[in-house]
């Protein structure tokens, strides 16, 4: 029996619901590791919140580092597993486990050594600075718990085996629940800690997170690497890695370090408007999971369809992701931003906090359209081997716009903080209009590592 487009578009729509699925409870999970720490410490102080904020911009662009081999991972071994080349995959991740272990470690010791000085760097004040440092000295010191879990949920994800990095998420969000009521608060027979409490808490669970994967990967999906594979050491997969990875993760490093340059000039605005937006950004990340979740799952199966070389499906299967990743972003941020007001009275009594975080949650509405294509469309060119383009378009508009006109609208202007979030506006729909002219263009369909 042949085989038509239409079942065939059934079959790929089905395997896609397979990945998102799992993938959107793990995203979901993830974020609420961080944004329990946030709703658990706004009942212990504001200023720890704002602190606690500013170390994550940090972190997170410290943690970015480990996608330049990550994202590499993902991308190779979608497009080898789809070419059906078992034996580079395993070289793909065995290389990729041993590069990240090296970075992470070198991360961990400069997070943690140096979380005075950076921290001095971002101008953060006295009051905020005796919350900062505790927190940041211990969630850097185990970075490389991170590095290592991200390589492994990679290569499980690209082999259609995202539940188990979800199952695993699940387990460590429970510890982290736990860890911080104990640790935040000083219940159970422990002391109250504060934000180090909430560092400890998330730390212990990285590292349970870290060991179960190992188990996952060994039992599930690659049971040994064997040394001949490896002899002589396979320095093409390196080199693919850093062909993929390294423009990839420019991209992400661009946009987070830009990001943290924001968070500086905000602080110019005081400890309020620095709150309002660690609030505000712990609870839009939910209005923009499913886009995540969608890009995700999509850019596995692009890079499947990329590998047995059926270009036209994955141009559709694109097409498919970004417009229900628009729609369902578009839904939620409106009914967040009705509810915000709600939302915020929740978080904090601060009256100032209120107003701007309403305020914002209004302009956030049109931010997450073009937010949703932006997600989509990285992930979707870097599967099938379009790693530069993103790279560019990031780099010149992020900085031009989210950053050039923070600054004007934000501080020159006197616009404060609303200021700021239109420009965000700007940039996220400029970006968003260039990249669906690229997927449109194909010129990404000559790009792919297998050949």
């Amino acid at each position: 029996m042949v085989e038509t487009p239409v079942i065939r578009t059934v079959s790929i729509r089905k395997e896609l619901t397979k990945l998102v699925i799992p993938i959107f409870i793990e995203t979901l999970l993830i974020m609420m590791l961080g944004a329990v720490d946030t709703i658990m410490l706004s009942q212990y102080s504001d200023e720890s919140v704002a602190a606690v904020g500013v170390v994550n911009q940090i972190v997170m662009f410290a943690f970015l580092i480990f996608e330049v081999i990550n994202i590499g991972t993902s991308v190779l071994c979608s497009q080898y597993l789809g070419a059906g080349l078992r034996k580079k995959m395993v070289q793909v991740v065995g290389v990729s486990l041993l590069l990240n272990l090296a970075v992470g470690v070198l991360v961990s010791l400069i997070l943690h050594f140096g979380a005075a000085t950076l921290l001095g760097w971002m101008g953060l004040r006295p009051e905020l600075l005796k919350y900062g440092i505790g927190y940041m000295e211990i969630v850097g010191a185990f970075a490389f718990f991170q590095a290592l879990s991200i390589t492994v949920s990679a290569s499980l994800r690209s082999a259609n085996k995202a539940i188990y990095p979800m199952l695993v998420t699940v387990l460590v969000n429970v510890l982290n629940i736990i860890g911080n009521y104990s640790l935040i608060f000083g219940k159970f027979g422990f002391s109250a800690l504060g934000a180090e409490g909430a560092a400890i808490s998330t730390s212990i669970a990285r590292g349970v997170s870290m060991v179960v994967l190992f188990i996952i990967l060994f039992r599930k999906h690659i049971p040994s690497f064997p040394r001949a594979w490896f002899r002589p050491f396979p320095w093409i997969e390196l080199k693919n890695l850093m062909k993929v990875g390294l423009p990839s993760a420019g991209e992400n490093m661009s946009y987070s370090f830009s990001q943290v340059v924001i968070t500086f000039l905000i602080n110019m605005l005081g400890n309020n408007a620095l709150a309002t937006r660690t609030y505000t950004v712990n609870i839009v990340m939910f209005v923009y999971l499913f886009a995540i979740a969608m890009a995700q799952g999509g850019a596995i199966s692009i890079g499947h369809l990329v590998g047995q070389r059926k270009i036209r499906a994955a141009y559709l299967l694109g097409k498919y992701v970004m417009r229900l990743s628009i729609l369902v972003s578009l839904v939620l941020s409106c009914i967040w931003a009705a509810l915000g007001h709600t939302i915020f009275s929740l978080l904090t009594n601060n009256e100032e906090i209120i107003r701007l975080g309403v305020m914002v949650m209004l302009i956030d509405i049109v931010v997450e359209i073009g937010r949703a294509v932006n997600i989509y469309a990285t992930n979707a060119l870097r599967s099938a081997g379009d790693v530069n383009y993103p790279f560019y378009v990031g780099l010149v508009v992020q900085w031009s716009v989210s950053v050039g006109l923070s600054y004007l609208l934000g501080i020159y202007w006197g616009w404060g903080l609303a200021g700021m979030w239109c420009a965000f506006l700007l940039d996220e729909n400029i970006r968003a209009i260039i990249f669906v002219r690229r997927w449109n263009s194909l010129k990404w369909a000559k790009k792919g590592f297998v050949k």
